[in-house]
């Protein structure tokens, strides 16, 4: 490993790579010397961060993606073994919040239809995206890093997978499902090398959390709940899902890494 690197050799498949949190981390992975493949459903984005990390001497490639499709989970894993030769990292990133996409500004505390309002299709669409999504994820991934010798599984789940809030409730049952069945996973494939973790971001700026924290009543809410009284930012989660990614955490599987400005130590 090359001083002051800590993914040199190694290839990651980053989701959600367009934005937020799958940008920072597909960055973060690019200059500490991986591969990255990123993914997103939005290619316009994907595609100029890609450029953004290639432009500056990391190596990188974009693909569009749903990740509610095993087919194209299939195609995604396959090419990062054709283009990179092998798989060690997959940081499952992408997922919504269940908010109404053309809704500019949060007008109420939660960032969704409360259970009673919340419509099937609302709620299935959540945890398809959310938990399927990781599920699909994982199980591409298993046979290219059993081939690879062993990998890294870093799913991003949230304090609402731990904890109970005003946020929707297929939101909380997504995030919850992603932390169990990440446990799950690394008793299953330990045998194997793989490790697979969870990740619980609180309240981060991102573009997902700028409707919520444009309300300045939501923005002070969230803040007072958390001790160091500042909003997390995408980078502070990417240095996590680093860890967890290089081999520093070679000990480490079935865990939830929570940073979250102490807000959950509340």
């Amino acid at each position: 490993m090359q001083p002051g690197k800590r993914l040199v050799g190694k290839v990651a498949i980053v989701t959600g790579g367009a934005s937020g949190i799958g940008a920072e981390t597909a960055r973060m992975f690019a200059q500490h010397g991986a591969k990255v493949l990123l993914t997103d459903s939005n290619a316009a984005l994907g595609k100029s961060v890609a450029k953004e990390i290639t432009d500056t001497g990391g190596t990188a490639m974009f693909a569009t993606q749903d990740v509610r499709d095993e087919a194209q989970w299939a195609a995604t894993v396959a090419q990062a073994e054709k283009s990179y030769g092998r798989l060690d990292i997959l940081c499952n990133i992408a997922g919504i919040s269940g908010r109404d996409p053309k809704l500019n500004i949060q007008t109420t505390v939660t960032a969704g239809p409360r259970l009673a309002e919340q419509t099937l299709e609302q709620w299935n669409r959540v945890m398809e995206i959310n938990a399927t999504g990781v599920f699909l994820g994982t199980k591409a991934a298993i046979a290219a890093m059993q081939r690879a010798g062993g990998g890294s599984i870093i799913n991003i789940s949230s304090i609402c997978g731990i904890i109970g809030s005003h946020a929707n409730a297929a939101y909380h049952a997504s995030k919850g499902a992603v932390r169990i069945f990440s446990k799950a996973a690394a008793i299953q494939y330990a045998p194997d090398k793989i490790r697979v973790n969870s990740v619980h971001p609180g309240f981060v700026d991102t573009p997902m959390t700028r409707p919520g924290h444009s309300n300045p009543e939501v923005a002070k809410y969230r803040l007072d709940v958390t001790p160091l009284g500042r909003f997390g930012t995408p980078a502070d989660i990417a240095a996590g899902c680093l860890y967890l990614a290089c081999d520093e955490s070679s000990w480490v599987t079935g865990s939830e890494l929570v940073i979250d400005g102490g807000m959950t130590a509340n």
